[in-house]
């Protein structure tokens, strides 16, 4: 018979192949099982068992196998057009690994007959299995293409900045100005001759984690430029000036930062510039940068030279541990550059999240830019106070921080206050009336009296880390009664706000949604939460759909995990007796990397992250077995991602979060790509124009291997973009390490370049001698996993 096993003859390919085919069929008939009790689909069980039965067939050398597992091919394909449609990230886990193993078969097909041609037939059929794959793999690397939904407008505003900057030649602020627009005027580098861009030079800051530290923090500095100088912090806190056309360093300085006052979360991004009102440009400190250091000091330094502004604090400094009672080494630490108004220098600071109930107190403080006196601290359950505590006191300890970078409004003299949360973010039952009215605020302040002008709320009693990561970004918004003095607010849920900036008014609409209750505090979990109805980034809820992974078996692991999860969509609360899901992640939406406006055309330009987060809350005797304690008590090792392990003392609960949600074995995410993306929206309406993947698979893939595949994934990303007048978007951010220019009216990447270390920073562009330049720090991230390095790297056209 033409189907039967040759006589006498023993395939020994198609028993090894029944054997891998009979073992996976096996690991899905089990895994499928489970599924199906969870309430999942009946899909792996079913496969699982026709899987075993062609393996055992093969074994025994019967052709029925090998034709049992095309038809179970042939049924996969259906079933995930059926489920996914041609979504071809979506197909990867569902087809390709069938699709190997249908290669396998094809090729061991005529070893179980004695038909004539049967080699043809089978060459003919992997020539044509490996060509719809290459059609396949083509439909992939072209995904990154996206659609343009509307045109891009020309210029047609004319925005002042109520900073009173100047971005052009130079780069005054982080944000380019306190009005956080990330925006230059600069046209010389465009998209017609971006191609061309090259190193112009490249510097070594000297500044790399020791091997005690190595892999507890990077550099996220974006620079500044005033006249002939940049200014950029190390991780570290050391300052360095160069020249901005050679990299040649000019000065340097250590504040002396040590090992053991560094969060294991903690980046300097960047100084301060302040220019003393009437002074003499050769009067020593005429010129200052403002430098806060992550051992939670504010130092004043003449920016010529680089010497310590003796005149300012105590001999040119200031701790802003005063007053706030017991600190221990990195609980406490300055990572965002001040904001500057009216002469008066306003910090937060970041306090070591997850440790305790009782952390160090989130006061924000104010100093005189000149003299460094206090002018004013703002200690929310002291509303009465306007200084430091009275003598035996302290400021009030575990209340929100600001641990992100403000803006500010020189004119109507407020600086504006993205704040965090609580102390404890996943617990909130502990929380006092005023916590729960600033937490994942937006706090407008006056700087001359430090009192709250007005306040927006984002999230009520918030326990999923949702606190306000970006600075709210200043512009003047059009309405049909003209101009408003404005700010668009990105936060960490996807949604973007657009408030009058004088008052805290909503300019667009604002909805209130239905909040899932429930967790292990159900009486404190509003019933309602706050969303934009003007412009969001999040996507749709997650489903069993969603879930990923490289072959069928992780994809089926992770429908298991998430039909065992507790999961009702936005806001579910984290539970104690099983995981829940949080969506998005606490990475944001939009993170502290904050958007671009293009204040001439009127664009908002976000990149944001799409992942959720595997969230536990851990009862307080199994943490004290584990030994989660707080930092400077802890038994084990306390480090790698935010959230992963953290005791959160004197509360009921630890918390254990799964930051992206990977599996442990592969280290695959667990939600289909992609995982972050970038958008131009039109700031008039809240109108997607284009929206695309963000990041390449390139240094991406299970085990922790790179793939070095060139395919738009869409990663995670931090850091943030800037948009030139030209049309483009420079933009590093992603795991991928490549910097980008993106063209602003497509979204199409125009060109990048391979960075020395993971850019999770902001660039910068400016002007000297004539030539544009563009500058990024490729300093690397603690847990998304880039290299580290010390490497500021700047381009320009030949």
């Amino acid at each position: 018979m033409g189907s039967a096993r040759p006589m006498g003859r023993t395939s020994i390919a198609a028993m090894i192949l029944g054997g891998v085919i009979a073992l996976i069929g096996l690991v899905l008939a089990g895994g499928g099982a489970w599924l199906l009790i969870e309430g999942g689909s009946a899909y792996y069980l079913i496969t699982g068992v026709a899987m075993l039965i062609s393996g055992v067939l093969l074994i025994r050398g019967r052709m029925a196998g090998a034709w049992l597992y095309v038809a179970i091919f042939l049924a996969t394909v259906v079933w995930a057009l059926w489920e996914v449609g041609t979504s071809p990230w979506a197909l990867v886990p569902r087809v390709v690994a069938p699709l190997v193993l249908l290669v396998a078969v094809l090729l061991v097909m005529p070893t179980l007959t004695r038909r004539p041609g049967r080699w043809t037939w089978a060459g003919i059929g992997v020539v044509g299995t490996i060509a719809i794959a290459t059609i396949f793999g083509w439909s992939i690397a072209g995904n990154y293409i996206p659609p343009v939904n509307g045109q891009l407008p020309g210029a047609r505003y004319a925005m002042t900045d109520p900073s009173l900057g100047q971005v052009g030649n130079d780069w005054p602020a982080y944000g380019g100005t306190y009005s956080a627009r990330r925006y230059s005027p600069l046209a010389q580098i465009t998209p017609a001759n971006v191609g061309e861009l090259k190193r112009a030079w490249t510097i070594h800051t000297g500044d790399m984690p020791s091997a005690a530290a190595k892999g507890t923090y990077g550099a996220e500095t974006t620079p500044l430029k005033i006249g002939n100088t940049l200014y950029l912090c190390t991780p570290k806190s050391m300052v360095l000036a160069l020249d901005p056309v050679t990299g040649k360093q000019k000065w340097r300085f250590d504040p002396g930062v040590k090992d053991d006052a560094i969060p294991y979360t903690a980046a300097c991004r960047g100084v301060s510039y302040y220019q003393v009102p009437g002074a003499a440009a050769d009067t020593p400190c005429a010129q200052r940068i403002i430098l806060g250091t992550l051992d939670a000091r504010i130092i004043a330094l003449d920016a010529r030279t680089g010497r310590q502004c003796r005149d300012f604090g105590q001999n040119g400094q200031v701790r802003i541990t005063d007053g706030m009672g017991q600190v221990s080494p990195g609980y406490v630490s300055i990572n965002s550059p001040p904001t500057i108004v009216q002469g008066v220098v306003v910090t937060g600071h970041q306090v070591l999240d997850g440790q305790s109930r009782w952390e160090p107190s989130g006061v924000i403080q104010a100093y005189d830019a000149v003299t460094g006196k206090m002018r004013w601290a703002w200690d929310m359950m002291h509303p009465e106070r306007s200084g430091p505590p009275p003598a035996g006191q302290t400021y009030t300890r575990g209340t929100p921080n600001m641990w992100t970078i403000a803006s500010g409004d020189e004119k109507l003299g407020l600086v504006y206050l993205p704040m965090g949360n609580a102390s404890a973010d996943y617990y909130s039952s502990l929380r006092r009336p005023e916590e729960n009215r600033y937490a994942t605020s937006l706090v407008a302040i006056d700087v001359k009296t430090g009192k709250p002008r007005w306040t927006f709320q984002a999230v009520k009693k918030d326990v999923w880390d949702y606190d306000f990561g970006a600075q709210a970004t200043l512009v003047d918004f059009p309405t049909s009664n003209g101009s408003v003095p404005a700010m668009v607010l990105p936060s960490k849920q996807g949604d973007i706000y657009v408030l009058d900036r004088r008052t805290g008014r909503p300019l667009t609409p604002i909805g209130q949604i239905k909040a899932p209750g429930g967790g292990v505090e159900p009486q404190d979990r509003a019933p309602t939460q706050r969303v934009s109805l003007y412009h969001n980034l999040r996507k749709p809820d997650l489903t069993e759909k969603d879930m990923w992974g490289m072959s069928p078996i992780d994809q089926m692991i992770c429908r298991i995990q998430f039909r065992k999860a507790s999961y009702k969509g936005f806001f579910t609360p984290p539970e104690a007796d099983r995981r829940s899901i949080e969506y998005p992640g606490y990475n944001g939406g939009t993170d502290w990397g904050g958007i671009a406006v293009d204040p001439a055309r009127g664009v908002i330009v976000a990149n944001y992250n799409d992942m959720p987060n595997y969230v536990r809350l851990v009862p307080r005797a199994k943490a004290n077995e584990l030994g989660w304690a707080p930092r400077n008590q802890a038994r084990g090792k306390i480090g790698g991602a935010e959230g992963a392990g953290d005791p959160q003392a004197h509360t009921p609960y630890a918390i254990d979060v799964n930051a992206g949600w990977r599996l442990k074995f592969t280290g695959m995410l667990c939600k289909q790509p992609p995982y972050g993306g970038i958008r131009a929206i039109d700031l008039a309406t809240g109108r997607t124009i284009w929206d695309r993947p963000f990041g390449t698979a390139r240094t991406n893939g299970p085990f922790g291997i790179p793939s070095m595949l060139p395919l738009t994934i869409g990663t995670p990303n931090n850091g943030g973009a800037v948009v030139t007048k030209s049309g483009l978007i420079f933009i590093a951010a992603a795991t991928d390490n490549l910097i980008r220019a993106i063209d602003l009216r497509t979204g199409k990447t125009l060109w990048s370049d391979t960075l020395p270390g993971g850019g999770q920073a902001t660039p910068m562009t400016y002007s000297q001698n004539g030539k544009q330049y563009l500058v990024i720090m490729a300093g690397g991230h603690h847990f998304m996993e880039t290299p580290v390095s010390d490497q500021l790297v700047a381009y320009a056209l030949p």
